[in-house]
């Protein structure tokens, strides 16, 4: 599956809440949480996801109400 990174607003998520998202189920999009990366202070959340293509992953974060700052397809040297 292809991993993508992104990154948007931490609001209005709380560092709990992002905790809770780590190890949720795959979405009707077919997006599940890698890691979450965030800075409170910096209200930044830098998401690395598994997702079948870029489209999904927007998907995603607008059902959530969010809007990605930007979202690029990486690899990565973990599997």
């Amino acid at each position: 599956m292809p991993k993508f990174i992104d990154t948007h607003p931490m609001e209005p998520f709380t560092a709990d809440e992002l905790k809770k998202l780590q190890n949720a189920a795959p979405d009707e999009f077919g997006v599940t949480h890698h890691d979450i990366l965030f800075s409170e202070k910096d209200n930044k959340i830098y998401c690395v996801l598994d997702a079948p293509n870029a489209e999904a992953i927007h998907k995603h974060h607008e059902k959530a109400g969010i809007k990605c700052d930007w979202v690029c397809e990486v690899q990565s040297t973990r599997e």
